[in-house]
């Protein structure tokens, strides 16, 4: 049994529904100190719902007092992922349970099999591999883990983020290990997401008989226009890496119940999926002013849950880039699409952010899996992503300094 394999055993037999870690980040720093990591835990959030972080720092060479606080001045690559998984749903349509780690017909089945306890695991063993061969690398190397990234996402990464932006740790480079894969290890990986922004629109009339309704105000007719309005418009035309914006309805709550009542409110839930092309202020203000000129009576609650990212062609998304080719064959594709991850947070401190993970089709059902065939592959991926920027590094130090006559 490999040592990835055998690592990603030890975590899906962890039974880490979100919140809990059930001694995940404990397992992951007994691997990590041997390395020269510095563990620190910065859980957070109240008692009956404790979310566990783990911020780990790998410095290489000597640094200065003054540097300590903040680390030293080399770039800085950080690993994200979490060990929280989500409830594994009724137990008797798994076939087998789902925090025992099974084998069959190739697959290796469990809850946070593919998201994303493989990724952690393939990360912690290509750094044992790639520290054993490289043990002065010319990066700073972290890992991010939380136990709140299925739940809530409050007390998670984003409290670690906020508290490294109070130190000043500088980030550089960020591989977040989602499952990003369509088919095979590689194909594909994400270099940004849409932010998501969701508004709670209330729409007031007046409550009344329906055989009387000019003694009432139905809100349901008077918000139909501006939500048909709102549906039709085109908010962007997304870019070259982004889709256009959308506007979707997700929930209408009105009415008493009885089929003779004109009801006095109706609540329209709905959410953006926006691009790089506009911001939550733009789209805020565009809604108002749709509400407004269809003069009806509203409230407006808006809440941001991320806003979104973009990592061009540089300096990860090549090294990544060559990787999975030296290591799959494969050329990968870059892609925005999907849902948001703790890669909205990172990216706001981190210039750089691409998520790279195994297939998804089996995250969150029953019977969740990844392919044997699949952890390999990904472990020796990010491996050599670590000797990808060890090149660039090293040829970037030995350039010769150009001064200007």
């Amino acid at each position: 049994m490999s040592r990835t394999l055998q690592l990603t055993e030890q975590l899906i037999s962890l039974p880490s529904v979100t919140p809990e870690d059930a001694g995940c980040l404990e397992l992951l720093a007994d691997a990590l100190i041997p390395l020269g990591f510095e563990c620190e835990r910065l859980d957070s959030g109240p008692e009956d719902f404790r979310v566990r972080n783990l911020w780990a720092k790998h410095r290489t060479g000597p640094v200065l007092e003054a540097q300590s606080a903040i680390g030293s001045d080399k770039p800085v690559l950080v690993f994200a992922g979490h060990t929280d998984v989500v409830p594994p749903g009724p137990l008797n349509q798994w076939s087998s349970p789902p925090f025992v780690p099974m084998h069959r017909n190739g697959r290796l089945y469990g809850r946070g099999a593919s998201d994303m306890k493989t990724s952690i695991a393939a990360f912690v063993v290509a750094l044992e591999e790639f520290l054993q061969a490289t043990p002065e690398p010319a990066f700073d190397i972290a890992l991010l883990l939380t136990s709140d990234e299925e739940g809530p996402s409050v007390d998670g990464t984003k409290v670690v983020v906020e508290a490294l932006r109070q130190r000043g740790e500088r980030l550089d480079w960020c591989i977040v290990g989602e499952p990003t894969s369509v088919n095979q290890t590689g194909d594909m990986i994400k270099n940004g997401r849409r932010g998501t922004m969701s508004g709670k629109l209330t729409v007031n009339g007046i409550q009344g008989h329906i055989a009387y309704p000019q003694l009432a105000r139905n809100p349901i007719h008077e918000a139909l226009p501006a939500l048909a309005e709102l549906a039709a418009t085109v908010w962007d035309r997304g870019n070259a890496f982004f889709p256009p914006t959308s506007w979707q309805i997700s929930n209408i709550h009105g009415g008493t119940g009885a089929s003779n009542v004109i009801p006095g409110h109706v609540v329209i839930d709905f959410n953006f999926r926006f691009s790089t092309e506009s911001t939550a202020e733009s789209l805020q203000r565009r809604v108002h002013e749709v509400l407004d000129r269809h003069g009806i009576e509203y409230s407006l609650v808006w809440t941001v849950g991320g806003q979104p990212f973009l990592t061009e062609p540089g300096t990860l998304v090549h090294a990544v880039q060559a990787a999975i080719k030296d290591e799959t064959g494969l050329d990968t594709e870059l892609s925005t699409t999907g849902g948001t991850s703790d890669g909205r947070f990172i990216a706001q401190i981190c210039p750089q952010v691409i998520e790279l993970g195994p297939p998804n089709a089996s995250i969150h059902k029953i019977d969740e899996y990844i392919a044997v065939a699949d952890i390999e592959p990904l472990k020796n991926i990010y491996r050599k992503t670590l000797e990808q920027l060890q090149q660039a590094q090293a040829g970037r130090s030995a350039a010769p300094v150009l001064h200007a006559a």
